[in-house]
């Protein structure tokens, strides 16, 4: 038997907001604005289960968790990844690695980094290595005003092959 590998590429974006909790890899940052959007918003995991479906050749996650659907509202982002696991175990793949890249200036994420990789683990499974890292956009753009945050993911899948 040998291991045949995909790769997949995600990325979300969303704009902060007051009167919204800050969630990142599904943990709650103390911060004074959170991410706007139909779920919790969570772009660290929206950007994994893009990558993840796209490495399963499935449906992004617009597709699957339509955002006006009254279900998926304020959704928690850890519970459509788990949904999104189950889809891609169904199809023999397993999560050999997932890389994410968090675009915010501020707040600091170093303190919450351990904390977003045990939730990631704790639902895509213990043997997959995850990384998690941050930069900020230099102050250009958008991104850069801290009128938002977003994140970029890249997954890798494997399955066994006769």
């Amino acid at each position: 038997m040998e291991k045949r590998w995909a790769t997949g590429i995600g990325y979300d974006v969303h704009r902060l907001e007051a009167g919204r909790k800050l969630v990142l890899g599904g943990v709650t940052i103390p911060y004074p604005r959170g991410l706007a959007g139909h779920s919790d918003a969570d772009v660290v995991i929206h950007a994994i289960m893009d990558a993840l479906l796209g490495a399963a050749g499935l449906p992004d996650i617009g597709a699957q968790f339509p955002n006006n659907d009254p279900v998926y509202k304020n959704a928690r982002s850890l519970d459509l990844l788990a949904k999104i696991m189950w889809m891609i175990n169904a199809v023999s793949w397993h999560v050999g690695n997932i890389d994410v890249t968090v675009l915010a200036e501020e707040p600091r994420l170093a303190d919450y980094r351990s904390a977003m990789i045990r939730n990631i683990a704790g639902v895509v499974g213990d043997n997959a290595t995850i990384n998690i890292k941050a930069t900020t956009h230099e102050k250009l753009g958008a991104l850069g005003r801290g009128e938002g945050i977003a994140a970029m993911a890249v997954a890798q899948l494997w399955r066994e092959t006769a």
